[in-house]
């Protein structure tokens, strides 16, 4: 099938340049001396997980017990549930222990206590903020080595080590900002390891992860893996961040204008909000549109005369010249966000449907 037969919206993904990132931060892991622990919400696909782990991935990381669960029944038995542990699923929680290895993530004493009444072991890791201040304990702070402590001392529980993802990475742009936030991100849990293993706590693993951080980084000593995730597609946020460039976008969604006025250089496509999702990307840097079309896909480049600055639900609103029935390609501020939207990728080779991959996106 050609890409013209396509009903639309479509969920196009670009195998070539799939193969492509995939290769790449597999052999960067490989350089930079460390393991690979993809993250699979980006893509929530088997096909793309299975081939992460013939490339040398270590294992999976995930959102969700439910991304546990799915991987889990294609045979995926390595798994870090990066996700402070929810209390309410603790049953669920033992079931997944009890079915593969998994290492799960907590940052206060009240999840510790929690996981203990389990009465079975279960692998924790320390969730540590390197700077982005959503959830972690502060690496320079008593709690941090309090909770490491009651861990590794624990008899129900496994120390598994100290996680972080450097989500500050995401309001930089630029080689040198990124570069910083790595660094920032590496250094600080080298530095809580090292504290750790002098009071005598031994740290099995270093874990740390973002795209962004992950595809700069000059090096990574005392680190033991890596959990980056949108980098097997990419996405405008990381071309704006510097992280890649448009050509190694490999996820775009194929829209169709279905109005268009004339003479008010506005018009409507077929992707809204439930397409695209509504991340409004890095507007902290100046980003003002809600995607952006592709004046020339084979050459990369985008269209800088027509521009994506609305969504509802079903619309998406367009500025420049357009013409009812015309097609365009958007690449999606945040591709991870927007395969979520979808059930099947439509993946492709040029303009030709080779194959569709379902997306797991229960929850």
């Amino acid at each position: 099938m050609h890409l013209d037969e396509l009903p639309t919206p479509a969920l196009l993904l670009d195998r070539p340049k799939l193969e492509r990132n995939l290769t790449r931060m597999a052999d960067r892991a490989r350089r930079l001396g460390v393991r690979l622990r993809p993250h699979v919400k980006t893509h929530k696909s088997i096909p793309i997980g299975s081939r992460q782990l013939e490339l040398g991935a270590c294992g999976i990381t995930v959102s969700t017990l439910q991304e546990a669960a799915t991987f889990a029944d294609a045979g995926f038995d390595d798994v870090t549930w990066a996700f402070p542990v929810i209390l309410s699923r603790l049953d669920e929680l033992a079931r997944m222990a009890d079915r593969i290895r998994l290492d799960v993530l907590v940052d206060s004493l009240v999840a510790v206590e929690a996981l203990e009444s389990l009465e079975r072991p279960v692998s924790v890791f320390l969730k540590v903020d390197c700077g982005y201040h959503r959830a972690g304990v502060d690496p320079a702070s008593p709690l941090a080595r309090k909770l490491a402590h009651r861990i590794e001392g624990s008899g129900r529980l496994r120390f598994a080590g100290l996680l972080t993802h450097a989500g500050q990475a995401y309001h930089r742009r630029g080689r040198e900002a990124l570069l910083e936030v790595a660094r920032q991100e590496r250094d600080r849990l080298v530095e809580l390891a090292e504290a750790l293993r002098a009071d005598g706590i031994a740290v099995p693993t270093v874990s740390i992860g973002s795209t962004p951080t992950m595809s700069i980084v000059d090096h990574l000593g005392g680190v033991d893996e890596i959990r980056p995730g949108n980098y097997a597609f990419y996405d405008l946020s990381q071309v704006v961040f510097g992280a890649c460039e448009v050509s190694d976008c490999a996820l775009t969604v194929l829209a169709s204008v279905v109005s268009a006025q004339p003479g008010s250089r506005r018009g409507v496509i077929d992707a809204g909000a439930l397409a695209l999702s509504k991340d409004a990307g890095p507007t902290d840097l100046g980003h003002d549109v809600m995607g952006a079309l592709f004046a020339d896909y084979d050459a990369g480049r985008l269209d800088r005369a027509r521009r994506l600055v609305g969504l509802s639900q079903e619309h998406g609103l367009v500025e420049g010249d357009f013409t009812v029935g015309e097609r365009v390609r958007v690449l999606p501020n945040h591709s991870c966000l927007t395969a979520a939207q979808f059930d099947t990728y439509v993946v492709v080779e040029g303009d030709t449907v080779v194959d569709r991959w379902p997306i797991a996106r229960q929850r």
